[in-house]
């Protein structure tokens, strides 16, 4: 996976330059994809971290939709 991430520094101001690339690092998610591949995962256990994911979610979503409600 290749991806381009262009930051522009204006008025050496770094400290901000760094805070814009961080950002757009999280939205890419580069960060996450880094920490994943820190140590090696098991298929299996991938397919359960998975799925713990995919219930999270959508008991997330179902505590929305009652507070909706």
């Amino acid at each position: 996976m290749t991806t381009q991430l262009n930051v522009k520094v204006f008025n050496n101001n770094v400290e901000k330059a760094i805070r814009v690339l961080k950002k757009k690092m999280l939205k890419e998610g580069i960060i996450r994809e880094l920490k994943e591949r820190r140590y090696y995962e098991k298929p299996s256990e991938k397919k359960l971290k998975e799925q713990k994911e995919n219930i999270r979610r959508w008991r997330k979503a179902q505590k929305r939709r009652m507070e909706r409600d």
